[in-house]
């Protein structure tokens, strides 16, 4: 008497526990908050910035954001209420900038101007309702 029962391929259960081992990390990578600042090609120049995300603080770059970069930080998946990421820069001759970010689930993105400010024009593209004033520095958005 014989079966047409195949055996089990062991290709196929090493390839089932390898996307099992995968899923959290391709969650994860997809849930993160992320934060990108745009800097107009037009910029005059190289601005200096720094992000304060959750207390882990970080310059970005090497030597500064220059005209035509863009520059991304993340956020938490799971942020509680005291959660958030403040972006600082400055240029040699500019004034300060500090914004306090609350990041929306995928993409927020921030644009600035040629003279480094923010871009708040209607079809700017920045996401304004994401943007107030820091509460650890005294510098204006």
């Amino acid at each position: 008497m014989s079966t047409n029962v195949r055996p089990i391929k062991y290709r196929y259960i090493f390839g089932i526990f390898f996307l099992l081992l995968l899923t959290p990390f391709v969650f994860l990578k997809v849930a993160t908050p992320v934060v990108t600042v745009h800097y107009s090609k037009e910029g005059k120049e190289k601005l200096s910035v720094t992000w304060n995300t959750q207390h882990r603080i970080y310059r970005s770059g090497r030597g500064g954001l220059l005209p035509g970069e863009a520059t991304t930080d993340f956020g938490h998946v799971f942020p509680d209420d005291e959660f958030f990421i403040e972006f600082h820069w400055w240029s040699d001759t500019g004034r300060n900038h500090c914004v306090n970010i609350t990041p929306k689930w995928r993409r927020t993105n921030i644009y600035l101007d040629l003279n480094g400010n923010i871009d708040t024009s209607p079809g700017g593209g920045t996401d304004t309702d994401r943007l107030k004033k820091c509460t650890t520095d005294p510098s204006e958005p």
